[in-house]
């Protein structure tokens, strides 16, 4: 690895962990296309993010305890589903072409902007029914659930749709969500990392140098979250999902013709 190569790592490790303590999205969604970038095969770049997580995760959770922000009981209910099923995605990564992975990750991301404006048409009609709209246990173990796949599938974290289903199905406020979610992707990172190296498919140094830069960019957004406006949060959440999902898709068209 060259220095130049290092210092973009660094750099991009530093953004993706300021977007993990903001946004509570694990930071996969820039170091994944990152690695894509500069020459690694997508389950590389998707097995090597999990290590970035790893650190990135651990950190802005600790900083969130610290300050008061993180619940233990949101996160063991969404983690324990997220931990079981982070191995169904980490089978089919390994399975599934390059292209259809990252061609798939930018549907999500789309959808991701609608579950979002979705929660506050939803928000009002459960205040005129008083009764809630989803099942709380069901609600649950779907969220997480779909996070460890997602985690295992696309080096997530699942955060990117643990977040809009937490605000979705459980009503949760988006800084709690954010919260909760960093806290779960600590499991659903771990359990992909241990995937994906039984796989064979991490690389130890970029993965490491990556979370380095995560680590001190996740202590800058951890603090700044809780004073900012929910709407402020909401909106740069949905713009950074748009900008992202065009990337992804050309990335996905470029992995195509390559066949």
């Amino acid at each position: 690895m060259n220095d130049f190569n290092w210092l973009i790592l660094m750099t991009g490790g530093l953004i993706s962990g300021v977007i993990a303590g903001l946004l509570g999205i694990g930071g996969g969604i820039v170091t994944i296309p990152l690695l894509v970038t500069l020459g690694y095969a997508p389950i590389q770049a998707i097995a090597t993010s999990s290590v970035a997580i790893v650190i990135t995760s651990i950190s802005g959770s600790l900083q969130n305890w610290w300050m008061g922000y993180f619940d233990w009981k949101r996160v063991f209910y969404l983690g324990i589903p997220a931990f079981l099923t982070t191995g169904i995605g980490v089978y089919f990564a390994n399975k599934i072409p390059s292209h259809v992975i990252l061609f798939t990750f930018g549907i999500i991301l789309l959808i991701n902007i609608y579950l979002i404006d979705l929660r506050k048409q939803l928000l009002l009609k459960q205040k005129e029914d008083t009764a809630p709209i989803f099942n709380p246990l069901v609600s649950k173990i779907g969220t997480g659930g779909a996070a460890g796949i997602l985690a295992g599938l696309f080096g997530l974290g699942g955060g990117t749709i643990m977040v809009p289903l937490q605000m979705l199905l459980l009503g949760e406020e988006i800084k709690v969500a954010i919260q909760t979610s960093l806290g779960v992707i600590v499991i659903t990172a771990l359990a992909a990392c241990t995937g994906h190296t039984l796989e064979g498919n991490i690389l130890l140094i970029p993965g490491l140098i990556l979370g380095f830069g995560g680590l001190l960019g996740v202590q800058i957004s951890t603090r700044t979250l809780p004073k900012l406006p929910d709407s402020t949060v909401s909106l740069s959440l949905r713009i950074f999902l748009g900008i992202l999902s065009i990337y992804i898709f050309w990335k996905a068209w470029a992995n195509y013709q390559l066949i």
